[in-house]
């Protein structure tokens, strides 16, 4: 599997396919399943944030992510992603690869820590995952997510120091 930046024009399509199917489900993102395709511009592909796609050896799209600050100006050094994995092909260590690109390429862009803003708590998979890697539930917003099936829904704000090495939070 490789994970390279993505071409906004030659990609736009594989990445609206992966983006459409994963908030079809309205159970982790806080996008209406209706979402028209026009908007991933916006939320995907925007100017200030870097795009990147999974591949695997025969050129399959396997998942995406987008970094970016999580504020302007006074809060831009800390950085915010988002990561899609194809639902045809979770389970392969897609979002483990997202993950760590992201907080390498994080780093070098000399972002200080990255949050996550809404990680929807019944989403165990995600949780457990941005944990392993370091990532601290900050905060909670009790009812913060409307599920398309279990209704009002906690979230978490996440967040991971890159200032530290990944041993020293592990050994916390």
């Amino acid at each position: 599997m490789k994970i390279r930046q993505a071409d906004k024009h030659a990609d736009y399509d594989k990445v609206w396919d992966i983006f459409r199917n994963v908030i079809s489900t309205g159970d982790t993102y806080v996008f209406d399943p209706d979402t028209p395709r026009i908007s991933l511009e916006k939320h995907w592909f925007a100017d200030y944030m870097d795009t990147f796609v999974a591949e695997d050896e025969n050129g399959v799209m396997l998942g995406t992510y987008i970094i970016k600050p999580n504020q302007i100006d006074l809060g831009n050094h800390i950085a915010n992603c988002s990561y899609m994995v194809n639902p045809g092909y979770q389970g392969r260590g897609t979002g483990k690869l997202l993950c760590e690109h992201s907080i390498s390429f994080a780093r070098k862009k000399g972002f200080l820590g990255i949050q996550f803003n809404m990680v929807v708590s019944t989403n165990e998979a995600a949780v457990k995952l941005w944990q392993k890697f370091g990532f601290e539930i900050t905060g909670k917003t009790p009812g913060g997510f409307r599920h398309k099936e279990l209704g009002l829904v906690d979230t978490y704000i996440m967040f991971k120091n890159l200032q530290t090495t990944d041993s020293e939070q592990i050994s916390k």
